[in-house]
C-alpha cells in the first residue's frame, strides 16, 4: 500500500515487532530434534464439527446477516471448515485456501454431504488471491496473529467482498497461556501482545470503518485425551520427550483438568469478531 500516515505506518511496524517478538531463542530451538510450531490437526477438526453441530456467535450471526441465499463464501485459513461449513445452507459455492494440505482434505471430506461447489486452494494468502474469483463474504477465522505484513492482507480480503469481511481472532496472542509454562521449565519471558485492539485500530487507520464484538466461548475438550494435550504442549515449550510427565504434573498445577483438555496455543475462550464492509463490484 501507497501513501499511509505516519500514524499508520507505525502501528504496522508495532505489530510486525510484536509478532516478531514471539521468536523462541536459537538455543532452545536446538536442544530439541521437534519443531515447536505445532499444527494440532485434531483441534481443527473438533471445532468445526462442534460449530456445525451448533452454529453461534457474533462471527455466525454478521455472516449469515451479509450472505444471500445461495451465495458464495471465501474461507482463507480455512482449516477443518469452521467458520464457513455452518453457512451451508445459505452458500452454493465455498472457495476454501489454507496452506495446510491435511485440513483441506479434512474440510472436503466434512463438506461432502452439504452439496456445496468446493474449490481448495493450497497456498498462502495473498499470494494466491489473483487466483481466487470474488464472493458475497469472505471469513478469515484465527489467522491475522500469523500475518506480519497485515495492510495486504487484509486489503486482499476487502476487495475479494462483494458485502462483507468477517475476521474471527482471540482478544490476545493465542500463545499467551503458554507463558506461564516458559517460565517454569526455560525462566523465559514471553511476550503479551498483540492483541485484536491493535487490529481494529490499524484497520480504521487504513481507512476500514471495522467494528467489533467479543465473546467468550464456553469450555470444552480440544483434545480427545490428556496425553495428547501434554505431547502437544511439551513440543511446543521444546521440551524432550522424557519431560512429559514434568508437563503434566504442570499444567495439572496451573488448573488444567483430564477430562477437558483444552488447547493451550489458542489464548483463551476470550474471541472478538471483526466485521466490515467488502469493496469487490
Amino acid at each position: 500500500m501507497t501513501n499511509l500516515t505516519d500514524h499508520t505506518t507505525g502501528l504496522l511496524r508495532a505489530w510486525a515487532d510484536d509478532l516478531a517478538a514471539w521468536r523462541i531463542p536459537e538455543a532452545i530451538m536446538a536442544a530439541v530434534d521437534e519443531s515447536p510450531w505445532v499444527l494440532p490437526t485434531e483441534v481443527f477438526s473438533r471445532r468445526a464439527d462442534r460449530h456445525l453441530a451448533d452454529p453461534a456467535g457474533p462471527s455466525h450471526v454478521h455472516a449469515i446477516a451479509a450472505l444471500p441465499d445461495g451465495g458464495s463464501v471465501i474461507d482463507v485459513g480455512a482449516a477443518g471448515g469452521a467458520a464457513s461449513l455452518p453457512l451451508a445452507p445459505r452458500m452454493t459455492r465455498l472457495t476454501a485456501i489454507d496452506t495446510h494440505r491435511p485440513l483441506l482434505e479434512d474440510l472436503t471430506r466434512r463438506a461432502a454431504p452439504l452439496g456445496l461447489e468446493l474449490t481448495t486452494v493450497h497456498g498462502c494468502w495473498p499470494d494466491v488471491a489473483g487466483d481466487v474469483p470474488t464472493a458475497d463474504i469472505v471469513v478469515c477465522h484465527h489467522v491475522l496473529y500469523n500475518v506480519a505484513d497485515l495492510a495486504p492482507f487484509v486489503t486482499a480480503l476487502t476487495t475479494h467482498a462483494r458485502r462483507r469481511v468477517i475476521v474471527e481472532i482471540t482478544a490476545r496472542h493465542p500463545l499467551t497461556e503458554l507463558n506461564p509454562y516458559w517460565r517454569e521449565f526455560h525462566d523465559l519471558h514471553r511476550p503479551t501482545g498483540p492483541t485484536a485492539d491493535q487490529v481494529v485500530e490499524l484497520l480504521q487507520s487504513l481507512g476500514i470503518p471495522a467494528k467489533a464484538d467479543r465473546r467468550t466461548r464456553p469450555p470444552a475438550a480440544e483434545y480427545r485425551s490428556f496425553t495428547t494435550l501434554v505431547d502437544v504442549t511439551r513440543r511446543r515449550l521444546c521440551l524432550p520427550p522424557h519431560r512429559a510427565e514434568d508437563v503434566a504434573a504442570a499444567l495439572r498445577r496451573h488448573g488444567i483438568t483430564e477430562d477437558e483438555p483444552p488447547d493451550l496455543g489458542s489464548s483463551g475462550r476470550d474471541l472478538v469478531t471483526i466485521w466490515w464492509p467488502g469493496t469487490a463490484p
